[in-house]
């Protein structure tokens, strides 16, 4: 039996500390603006929002942060680690020379890589003691994983749901409640800001960036109640870097080195956490691996948004910050990958981006569920709509060493999987997308 089909490691190599990109990086990244004074903001001004232990982190030049125990533990439950997969029967349907090789993040209980920081959110906001969570979410995963988090350590979660997804992905609504949260369509009644979009039109779709702003009024307003996010900051990119540094041991023991590294992108957190430990090994001469970060056609945002100081949201409530954008009230059209519907990028992963260490490509909606339809009929394993981006530039580059006729080592990261998204495959397969 063939043993570089699946790379395993055990409980005790689930890493012990997150890895920060910022003290590898040629240049400072750019900070956060005070939007009322166009100056630095004070880390302390945070705090309205994010609990003090995480502010610590985002703002950190540390290389290595130490993860908690009870964390690590956690990270059991989601199965961690996860394995690597090389994808032989992708490989034979593509009649490629190309490997490709796959991290499997669907095995967690929700199904996606989520999880790794909801749990670590949801830690670190019970010690500092608050008892309420809100946030936003696309497609459903985010909001899922923080329900998660929350009933783990025993706090009230609220979430506002891209209405285009509240609607077309009730299941994954459904499980939210069922993990105990309540979850609003966004834009929703229940914020100032909320009433306001309705008000001028009551079939709004909502973005990630709309229901970003009610999570923050709301977090703003209501009494020890702080905001968790899923994607963009710092501290996200941070917890979700159990994934490269996994993937970092199962490469020696394959005894493989990649050409190239893929993952999908609309905030940045799936492919932070994968590509950024492998990113800063490049940064150290240690490596020439090309990172290619996919994103829909119709949302972007590293491909022709401009390098620039934005707000992260809608109505303009949070830090400014330096980013690849489309600018923060732009309306994404109501594609299936609600988890890519975001006008911005992450900044740590747009500063590699703009230094030239991380390459951009776009794709289609339709071409990108092709994808994720041959991917299930050879791996066994539908691929979230987000997902199906990354497998889509990893079946092209290996289209392309076909055609060349080069022994090139693809691996991309499986972010989720799409078992609460049939109704977009639905809309696929029977020609109504």
């Amino acid at each position: 039996m063939r043993k570089d089909i699946k790379i395993s490691l055990d409980i005790d190599d689930i890493p012990k500390h997150w890895y920060n990109i910022a003290a590898d990086s040629p240049v400072p990244l750019p900070p956060p603006l005070n939007p009322a004074t166009n100056e630095p903001m004070n880390p302390k001004d945070l705090e309205a929002i994010f609990p003090r232990n995480l502010i610590e982190q985002e703002v950190s030049q540390d290389r290595y942060i130490d993860i908690p125990e009870e964390v690590r533990e956690a990270y059991i439950m989601l199965n961690r680690p996860s394995p690597l997969v090389r994808a032989v029967r992708l490989e034979k349907a593509l009649k490629t020379p190309a490997k490709i090789y796959y991290k499997r993040e669907d095995l967690s209980p929700c199904g996606s890589h989520k999880p790794n920081t909801a749990i670590a959110q949801a830690y670190y906001n019970m010690v500092e003691g608050t008892e309420h969570l809100t946030t936003e979410t696309g497609a459903g995963q985010w909001g899922m994983a923080l329900a998660l988090g929350c009933a783990m350590f025993n706090m009230s979660c609220k979430v506002f749901m891209v209405r285009v997804s509240h609607d077309s992905k009730p299941y994954r609504r459904f499980a939210m409640q069922t993990y105990g949260a309540k979850v609003y369509a966004s834009p929703s009644p229940e914020t100032k800001f909320g009433r306001t979009l309705l008000e001028k039109d009551p079939n709004n779709p909502g973005s990630l960036g709309i229901a970003i702003s009610e999570a923050v009024e709301m977090a703003v307003s209501t009494p020890n109640t702080k905001y968790a996010l899923g994607s963009v900051l710092n501290h996200v990119m941070l917890h979700q870097t159990v994934i490269g540094q996994e993937l970092e041991k199962q490469l020696e023991i394959a005894d493989v080195v990649p050409d190239y590294m893929v993952g999908c992108v609309g905030g940045g957190s799936n492919f932070a956490g994968f590509a950024f430990p492998l990113i800063g090994k490049k940064i150290r001469g240690k490596n020439d691996i090309e990172f290619i970060a996919t994103e829909p056609v119709s949302v972007p945002s590293m491909t022709k948004g401009e390098y620039r100081y934005d707000f992260g949201d809608t109505a303009g409530m949070t830090p400014l910050v330096k980013m690849y954008t489309l600018g923060h009230d732009f309306m994404p059209s109501p594609i299936h990958a609600g988890g890519l519907r975001y006008h911005g990028m992450a900044p740590t992963v747009s500063l590699m981006k703009n230094l030239g260490l991380v390459k951009s490509v776009t794709v289609e909606q339709a071409d990108t569920f092709s994808a994720g339809v041959q991917f299930a009929n050879t791996e066994g394993i539908i691929p979230a709509p987000e997902s199906t981006h990354a497998i889509r530039a990893a079946i092209d580059l290996a289209l392309e060493a076909k055609r060349k006729n080069e022994e090139k080592v693809i691996v991309f990261n499986l972010s989720g999987h799409g078992l609460l998204d049939m109704q977009a495959y639905e809309k696929y397969l029977s020609g109504n997308m």
